[in-house]
């Protein structure tokens, strides 16, 4: 895509505490970090396994704080955040990995943090990444770890995927 998907980008649009501790895991190429740093939240953390990505956002972000910078296994990260962007990173994921997940996201969540984001709406015919699924089992495995778990169709996703993606809003309890 080249830029920060749109439902995201509004999200970041309507916050006004720019002082969140942000985590983008799985970030690749992290074109929602750059925006949200762009918008003048400083603390966003980057998270990708993979150092290829991590370097060509260096070069592309010469700003960015490269301590915010993370080369590390998800499951191996520390940390916690007020709110977590999901873009991507859960549909790469084999289906056999969610419930760690859901579980890993709990856990590096502060106690009145938010896990926001898009996934797919749909199976795959060809086998992933990505990886499809469906609604109503994303809430049953969120359920599990969260007291409030939203997961509505996503109006604003850009046209290809239109009607094929939900926005999720989950929370701890606070």
């Amino acid at each position: 895509m080249g830029t920060p998907t749109t439902p995201l980008k509004q999200y970041l649009d309507q916050i006004l505490d720019k002082d969140l501790k942000i985590l983008i895991p799985g970030a690749g190429n992290a074109y929602e970090a750059q925006y949200a740093y762009e918008l003048g939240f400083e603390q966003v953390h980057v998270l990708d396994f993979s150092e290829i990505p991590l370097n060509q956002f260096k070069v592309n972000s010469p700003k960015f704080p490269i301590s915010q910078l993370h080369c590390q296994d998800f499951f191996e990260h520390e940390g916690k955040y007020d709110l977590i962007l999901e873009q991507t990173f859960f549909c790469a994921l084999n289906p056999s990995f969610r419930q760690a997940y859901v579980k890993k996201m709990h856990s590096l969540l502060k106690p009145s943090g938010k896990l926001v984001g898009v996934m797919f709406s749909k199976e795959f015919e060809i086998p992933g990444p990505p990886f499809g699924g469906w609604p109503e089992d994303y809430k049953g495995l969120f359920q599990e770890y969260f007291n409030h778990v939203k997961i509505e169709e996503c109006y604003n996703s850009i046209t290809p995927r239109m009607g094929s993606e939900v926005f999720v809003s989950i929370a701890l309890p606070k």
